[in-house]
């Protein structure tokens, strides 16, 4: 039989698991592509008539996973035409082109840990595949998520990282800029090769070369902290017209800011490149590691700082695979918010997590930041890169997590997550992997967070209510229920905060779990309240919430039920409703349209006997598209009932 984990024991082995890479759930392929050696001959491409033909060859080294005598590598039909493969300084091998995959029958069976170079030879079509651009004098590839297929022979996913070596021959008014550090540009007559070396792994999707006939390029150096020896380039490339000098004079703070947050800045050299105008560039920006392909002109500074977090959360550590796309541009987008506090304190960080949350509300198409099915198919490009869900619903719940936790334990998390050479840095990460890393960091077992508001989608629904009564002798209590109404997604469990507001003294904030659904607290205190506020600090964003109060107004007992006319009335948006009750009943207060429909259900529990109050809000009902007119409220317990008229004037 099969026993629960104690949280003890859980964290225990989950720290040893992590710490042994025993957690890893990155998808495995049958072998492992530890370099692309590119060649391309683009000369032709910066001339006129401007084709997007070009000749080019790939040295693969791939390392054997397990047992094999041929390889597949995606090869787009339309866009490649392979003209021979053969092995390194060996013979040439058979292989078959079809269906977008180029099929490698090697010489013999090869074993586990074996080692093996093919080189294959091909040209790129003068076609249009959304990958490779040509246009005027320049030339750029922009991959996301599976377009590198479409100009190099590859493994293309996510989860298969390699160090590239790329040589690029183009006209020598060309300027062109590609992953890693500039290893040498040879000129040779009107024509100059230049030779690009990533020493770290780089995504295939991240590839990039960009390029264009005299282009603008201005260089500064950043030293590490750790060695000021070591100066670090950022190598930016623009056309005449662009200002791009704002984004140049914070470009060293913003390497040392992130760098001490989330360990130093780990690649050779930093770079952005813009786009021409009209040259087919669809994104405002894009990560490609090391260097960030922006549109023309859009050196905006929260563009930037999204696009160059990248470089720790998405690019040295990318993605597992697509369902967990969201530990890439969820980080992004919520590092904006993080580089606004570095200035403008947590306020300027709230307002900008706000404006996300907004976003997410106007934007949600209702499936969660976590789709499994997603690691096993690529989804279209409005799925994978959904602004309100991936960008900022993954931005909120960074920071719903930030809250839950606090910050100290929060960037802790961050940190390692950046810095853990053993298992993050430089490879891939899946949402289960970052789960297991939060519950080691915290020392808390947080699957209940990410079950809730990673997997699931959409967001809770609060109806909630509370009650003030007169304890006698000085003495009040507050019952507060809070109810989760949503249809679409299961329970949401968090953490609140509830502010208590009194006739007089300071108002009292209480820190509540919310773990059950329709989940009551009770609250004693020795002065009278006279509100209770749910998330008074609008720190849990995601959700929508309602709270209507219930007073107790006086302690006497009534000798007699009565429901009394509403004020006032008629209304514009809220109204209030007293009532009596001689006896403790369990009480319900509706409200109805004309045709006898219920449109709210303001009270719905047992409620001692006095003298109750309560503020109706046209906005709590579900259907807040309640329009101007005559509805009813009507009180019902088990021994009365009774109907009164009310008028909504919007």
């Amino acid at each position: 039989m099969k026993k629960l984990l104690t949280l003890k024991l859980l964290i225990i082995l989950s720290t040893l698991f992590i710490q042994q890479g025993l957690f890893s759930q990155t998808p495995k392929h049958s072998f492992d592509v530890l370099n692309y050696q590119l060649y391309f001959d683009i000369y032709n491409c910066f001339k006129s008539p401007y084709p997007r033909s070009f000749i080019a060859n790939n040295k693969i080294t791939f390392k054997v996973d397990s047992t094999l005598n041929n390889i597949n590598l995606n090869a787009v039909n339309t866009s490649l035409v392979i003209d021979s493969v053969k092995l390194f300084n060996g013979p040439a091998l058979t292989f078959t082109h079809t269906n977008n995959i180029l099929n490698i029958i090697l010489d013999r069976t090869y074993n586990p840990g074996e080692t093996v170079n093919v080189i294959v030879y091909y040209r790129h079509n003068n076609v249009i595949d959304n990958a490779f651009y040509v246009s005027n004098g320049m030339v750029f590839t922009d991959s996301p998520p599976e377009g590198a297929r479409k100009w190099f022979p590859c493994w293309d996913k996510p989860s298969d990282k390699a160090t590239v070596d790329i040589t690029i021959k183009v006209p020598s008014n060309v300027r062109i800029g590609s992953n890693g550090r500039l290893a040498d540009s040879t000129v040779t007559g009107d024509t100059i090769y230049y030779h690009w070396i990533s020493r770290d792994p780089v995504a295939t999707y991240l590839v990039v070369m960009t390029g264009r006939v005299n282009y603008n390029i201005d260089i500064i150096y950043w030293k590490r902290p750790s060695n000021p020896n070591d100066s670090i380039p950022t190598r930016f490339y623009f056309s005449s017209g662009e200002n791009y000098t704002p984004i140049k004079n914070i470009m060293n703070v913003m390497l040392s800011y992130f760098s001490a947050k989330f360990g130093e800045y780990p690649f050779e050299k930093a770079g952005f490149a813009t786009a021409a105008s009209g040259s087919g560039f669809q994104w405002a920006g894009m990560e490609n590691q090391t260097l960030i392909t922006l549109c023309f002109n859009c050196w905006s500074e929260n563009l930037v700082v999204h696009e160059f977090s990248h470089m720790w959360f998405g690019d040295m550590i990318t993605c597992g695979t697509w369902a967990d796309i969201w530990l890439n541009e969820g980080f992004a987008t919520f590092m904006e918010a993080i580089w606004k506090e570095r200035t403008g304190g947590y306020t300027a960080y709230k307002n900008d997590i706000n404006s996300k949350a907004g976003t997410y509300f106007s934007q949600n198409a209702g499936f969660p930041i976590y789709v499994p099915a997603w690691q096993n198919y690529t989804p279209s490009i409005d799925s994978l890169y959904h602004y309100g869900i991936i960008y900022c619903k993954g931005a909120c719940v960074l920071h719903l997590l930030r809250y839950h936790l606090n910050d100290s334990i929060f960037f802790s998390i961050l940190n390692s997550y950046a810095t853990d050479t053993n298992n993050f840095k430089y490879k891939n990460a899946t949402t289960n992997e970052f789960n297991q890393l939060c519950n080691q960091i915290s020392a808390q077992n947080l699957d209940w967070f990410f079950n809730a508001w990673v997997k699931q989608p959409n967001h809770p629904v609060y109806q909630n209510s509370y009650t003030i009564t007169n304890l006698g002798s000085g003495n009040w209590k507050v019952d507060f229920l809070i109810k989760q109404v949503q249809t679409n997604a299961g329970f949401f469990p968090c953490k609140f905060q509830i502010r208590v507001v009194f006739t007089s003294g300071p108002d009292s904030t209480l820190t509540i779990f919310n773990n059950i659904n329709q989940q009551l607290f009770t609250f004693n205190f020795d002065r009278q309240p006279t509100n209770v506020l749910f998330d008074p600090n609008n720190y849990v964003v995601l959700k929508s919430a309602t709270t209507i109060g219930i007073k107790e107004i006086t302690k006497n007992i009534p000798d007699k039920y009565k429901l009394e006319q509403n004020y006032p009335n008629p209304f514009n948006s809220s109204t209030n409703i007293k009532f009596h009750i001689p006896e403790k009943t369990f009480v319900k207060l509706k409200i109805l349209d004309l045709l006898g429909r219920e449109v709210a259900l303001v009270v719905n529990e047992n409620l001692q006997a006095g003298e109750y109050e309560i503020n109706w809000n046209v906005y709590s009902s579900p259907r807040t598209e309640l329009s101007s007119g005559v509805y009813f409220y009507r009180l019902e317990t088990d021994n009365f009932s009774d109907v009164k008229r009310m008028i909504l004037v919007k």
